[in-house]
Parts: structure tokens; C-alpha cells; sequence
């Protein structure tokens, strides 16, 4: 099992390899750092890639959903009973999504509503509800990430670890030399194999 060197050294490996980086996503700080820099200076290049990181695993947008209160207890709030957000609600609501409001007097109404009035929104936030042992995700929220530039391709890796970590790996490729998929699949052996502490 590889400590730090040995995993960058092992993805500074892969054809098309320029920098390779294990970083702190919470502080921005580089753990570790082999190969080239982007913009000169691994700590910036750690920083800036923490941010993307932060972003991804924090917004579930990208990290995924989790269930709702409804769902996590089976009363109607599956699929079955779901109101995905944005869809109207009220007395005469049709289900169909909300119409946005409008300032003109000849406007369009969203159907069953009177008057100037708009139907209601749900935009509420969601309240995350612990999950069963059965049910517990494994690992970080997020798997991996590749940004395309003009010249490479950015690969960070999330690292799953024994405490709660917030570690990826960040390897960046040449676009002509480099092989994203195998870059992706070596990275994920690294981040399966890679010891911490």
C-alpha cells in the first residue's frame, strides 16, 4: 500500500502525466505535490482545485440526493409521492410545474388560481434525516471530476479514508498524450490503495 510519494509517483506514471497533487479540499492545502504546475506554483494550483472540489461535494447537485424526511420514514414522500420542487401546490393546482409570475394585467394564470394571485412554489430546504446502517452511503459524496481545458484534462479523484477526510487527488494531463479513461482507472486504484497517516 502506498503512503503520499509513492502514489504520485505512481500516477506521474501515466502516459501524458504533468502534475500530480493530494489535497485537502477543507483547507486548500497540498499534501503533496510531484510534476508541473499549471500556473507555476503547486500551492495555488492545490487551492484553486480544492474550490472545484468544495463545490462538488457540498452542492447536491452534484453529490447527489439524500432522502427526504417522507421518504426515510414511507409516508408517501417516494416516488409515488413526491412533489419535486417547482411544481405548483394549492387548492386547484394541476401538479404541473409553476408558471413563473407575471407583471402584465392580460397575463396567462397558472390554472385554479383567481385573481392576481400565483401558485406556490415550494422552496423550502430539505431536511436530511440519518439513514439507516443498511442504507449508510460509503464514501465521499462524489467519485470523481474531469475538467477539459484546451491543452489538458484535470482528473481529481475523492480518497474514502477511515476517518473523515476530505482528500482528492488531482492529476493533470497532457491532452494529446494523455489517456483520461486509463488516468481514471489507475486513480481510482490509487485513492483504494493509498495510505493515510
Amino acid at each position: 500500500m502506498p503512503g503520499i510519494d509513492e502514489c504520485l509517483l505512481e500516477a506521474m506514471s501515466l502516459p501524458g502525466a504533468r502534475g500530480a497533487w493530494l489535497v485537502d479540499w477543507t483547507s486548500g492545502l497540498a499534501l503533496g505535490a510531484a510534476g508541473d504546475s499549471p500556473v507555476g506554483d503547486h500551492e495555488t494550483t492545490a487551492a484553486e482545485a480544492a474550490e472545484l472540489a468544495r463545490a462538488a461535494a457540498e452542492y447536491d447537485s452534484f453529490a447527489g440526493a439524500r432522502p427526504t424526511p417522507a421518504a426515510a420514514a414511507g409516508t408517501g414522500g417516494g416516488a409515488a409521492g413526491a412533489r419535486p420542487v417547482g411544481t405548483a401546490q394549492g387548492p386547484g393546482a394541476s401538479g404541473g410545474p409553476a408558471q413563473a409570475p407575471s407583471t402584465s394585467a392580460g397575463a396567462a394564470r397558472a390554472p385554479g388560481t383567481t385573481g392576481g394571485a400565483s401558485p406556490r412554489v415550494d422552496v423550502s430546504p430539505r431536511v436530511d434525516v440519518p439513514l439507516s446502517e443498511g442504507e449508510l452511503a460509503k464514501g465521499p459524496p462524489v467519485e470523481d471530476l474531469i475538467v477539459t481545458t484546451r491543452s489538458g484534462y484535470h482528473v481529481l479523484r475523492f480518497v474514502e479514508t477511515a476517518f473523515d477526510s476530505s482528500v482528492f487527488l488531482h492529476l493533470w494531463l497532457d491532452r494529446d498524450t494523455g489517456n483520461l479513461a486509463l488516468a481514471r482507472l489507475r486513480l481510482r486504484d490509487l485513492a483504494e490503495r493509498l495510505v493515510l497517516g
